[in-house]
Order: structure tokens, then sequence, then C-alpha cells
């Protein structure tokens, strides 16, 4: 009986930028479980998918099930094979396993020791169990991944002084504006980053927000708890001028802020700075905009950058979080590994039906 392996396949912001991850962004995971579910080597997978990342984490009888899982996805997203192997990660066995470990520590993070990773990793577990497709290795994996986050969050400096997007975000507004109790934000998007965002503002001073989103209910919800305004999704270029701080965070697949709308916006208010944050994946906000005078547009990489200055008091935690992760990742593969070895992929607290008999019929 073959030996059965984990691996690890996909692309994160560490080699490929904003703009290539646009067009990596899965607009349905259930429809590439699908693309998957012929590949019969293919015993479990679970699907990571976020602003920074795509990452397709399985368990299989070989190592060709891996390229198989490539060339679906790029075919998907019409991307070219070969431009997507040289931006990728591979990774396999206890590597694969420590990947994930410091993925969901955030020590993977382009924001380093950021805490929205964890749930997000979290998400993606509960996807696989859901559709059947995490079975007694991934089970393991990804629990002692969650097990090991914690610990070094608790035990390391790696979370201290907290990053986030919506708090560089608030960072970046404050040195530009200065006190931000006269500012005026609109918040496009009434998603969890949205929301969140919001808040970091709201606690550092701006009292003037107002919501905007595309499910009306949803955007009343958002702004009753904010104690914010309402603004119509559909308005939101007429009353763009109104606003000093607009935050973009929408899952549309196209830009819902053009150059053009802000140009406009911007001849009412020549005098007075617009700072456009655009948070989303694809982006929100037509990049050309940034050429607007008195126009200050910031995406997800822009604001990497700027928490890069925040790495520093926390660069000392990485290596001993590394090793703890990295002993902690040896300790789950002496235990995984006699389980691929027989071929049969059968584990302890699998919690959950490995997908497929004889490691196919119920394939993702």
């Amino acid at each position: 009986m073959s030996e059965a392996c984990l691996f690890v396949i996909g692309a994160t912001h560490h080699n490929a930028p904003l703009e290539v991850r646009e067009r990596l962004v899965l607009a349905s995971e259930g429809d590439i479980r699908k693309d998957l579910s012929p590949v019969a080597a293919l015993r479990e997978l679970a699907v990571l998918s976020t602003c920074n990342r795509v990452e397709f984490y399985g368990v299989a009888s070989d190592l060709s099930a891996a390229d198989s899982v490539q060339a679906a996805y790029c075919a998907r997203q019409r991307f070219d094979v070969a431009e997507f192997e040289r931006i990728r990660i591979r990774l396999t066995g206890r590597d694969a396993a420590l990947h994930l470990f410091e993925v969901a520590s955030g020590l993977d993070s382009q924001l380093l020791g950021e805490n929205e990773i964890f749930g997000q990793v979290k998400e993606a577990y509960a996807a696989a169990q859901a559709s059947g497709t995490a079975g007694a290795v991934l089970n393991r994996v990804f629990q002692k991944a969650f097990q090991a986050a914690k610990h070094v969050r608790t035990h390391t400096g790696i979370s201290s002084g907290t990053v986030s997007v919506a708090n560089v975000a608030v960072e970046l507004a404050s040195n530009i504006f200065g006190s931000l109790a006269a500012a005026k934000v609109l918040i496009l998007g009434t998603g969890e980053i949205g929301e969140g965002t919001a808040r970091a503002f709201k606690s550092r001073g701006a009292a003037d927000l107002a919501v905007a989103g595309r499910r009306q209910e949803r955007a009343a919800q958002v702004a009753t708890g904010l104690g914010a305004g309402i603004v119509h999704f559909e308005e939101r270029d007429s009353r763009l001028a109104d606003f000093d701080i607009v935050v973009c965070s929408t899952a549309s697949p196209t830009a819902v802020l053009s150059a053009s709308a802000i140009g406009k916006a911007m001849r009412k208010r020549p005098a007075r700075p617009l700072l456009v944050i655009d948070l989303a994946l694809p982006r929100d906000v037509e990049s050309s905009a940034a050429d607007l005078q008195n126009v200050f547009l910031y995406n997800l990489d822009d604001l990497a950058k700027i928490a890069e200055a925040n790495r520093t008091a926390r660069e000392a935690e990485i290596a001993r979080c590394r090793a703890i992760l990295a002993h902690r990742a040896d300790g789950l593969w002496s235990h995984v590994q006699p389980y691929l070895a027989s071929g049969s992929g059968r584990g302890p607290e699998s919690g959950g039906r490995t997908p497929g008999a004889a490691g196919h019929a119920a394939a993702p």
C-alpha cells in the first residue's frame, strides 16, 4: 500500500503582489471542490482563502494530487500555470504542517502577529468538515495548529502592540488629520472588516460616522451598533464630497468607487484632503484615483508597508515563536507519519468522516 502524503500548495502575499492576488481570489470554494472531485488520489482537502493567501491543504495517496489541485485552480482562475509556479508555495509533510502552524499563529501574516488569521483558519477547517473533506489527518493537523497558535500568543510577545488593518488605518488617518474628532468618516461595506474598522475609528475619537452597504437591513444594523448614520449605497458618489475619510471593504468583484466620481467630489472640496482606504480584494477603488490632487489612496499592501515599522518591536519574538512551533510540528509529525506511511490515512481523533471509501468515492 503506497504511503499517503500531506501537502500545501498555494500563493501568498510574500510572492504575489496585490494586483496578482486580485486574480487569484476564489469566487466560490464550492466550485473548486467540485472541480477536484474526479481526483482519485486526493483523500482530504481544506481551502484557506483570504486577502493575503489562497492555500490548499491536502492529504493524498501520491503527490500527483497536488499537481491536479494546481491545474484545476489555475484553470478556474484563468491563470497561467507557469506564472503560478513562479509565485507559489508548495510544501509537504512536516514542512506543510509547520507552515499551517505559522499561518494560524500570525507569524506568516503580512501584518505580523495579527489576530484575524486565526479565525480565518478556523473557518477554513469548519468548511472542510462541513463538506466532508477533513479526515483523520487534517483533523489532527488543524487541531494541533490551533493549540500551537494559542500557545505562542499566550507565552510570547508576538502579538504585543497588536496590529490589525483597522488599527493601521486609524493611525494613518491620525497622521493626516491629527485629531479625528472633526473628521467625517464613511464606511463602504458592512462585513466584519468594515465594522471593525469603524469601531477602531470611533475608539480614537471619530464621532461623525456613516455606513453604506448593498443590503440596507444589514447597513442599518451596523449603523445602530455604532451610533452612526446611514448613506444609501446608490448615493455613495453624490455624497462623497461630504466626507474626509472613506473606508472601502465590500465584496464587489469590481470597483465601487471610480476615479471620475472621486475627482468630481474633490472639485466640491478642493481645499480639503480626502483619505481613501481600500481594504477590499479585489480592490474597491480605481487605482488611478491616487493621481488626483489632495486624494490619499491606500490599499492593503500600502498598509502592510506602514505596519512594517511596528514589526521591530516584535522581531525578537519571531525566532522564539518559530522554535516553539517547530518543536510542536515535530511532535505532531512523529504522531501522524505512521498513519500516512500505512497508506490508510486513518488516525486518532478523526472527528469526522474521511472523504471517500478507498480514498475516492466521496472525494472533495
